[in-house]
């Protein structure tokens, strides 16, 4: 062979490697922002059940373990959030 027939050859093994290779990129990018989605999600969750906590503490609506496990259960339903943006 020559080898300006070998480098024809590299060349389009190099275009079909980088096309193979686009799909894998963009499922990686698809997964990158619904990790961010998630935690997001998950932040606003913490935030949100911190903000709870202290209304209800100061309210004195219930007894502080109450209001701690009330602050447990928001956080438990905003994982189970993000847990499903994850699985979309």
């Amino acid at each position: 062979m020559s080898g300006h027939r070998i480098k024809q050859i590299a060349g389009l093994a190099l275009t079909g490697l980088c096309l193979a290779t686009l799909p894998i990129a963009s499922r990686a990018t698809e997964q990158g922002e619904q990790r961010r989605d998630a935690r997001d999600t998950r932040q606003d969750t913490r935030q949100a059940s911190r903000t709870a906590k202290v209304d209800c503490r100061q309210a004195n609506q219930k007894s502080n373990a109450q209001c701690r496990q009330d602050k447990r259960e928001t956080k438990q339903q905003g994982r189970e959030s993000a847990r499903d943006i994850k699985r979309q």
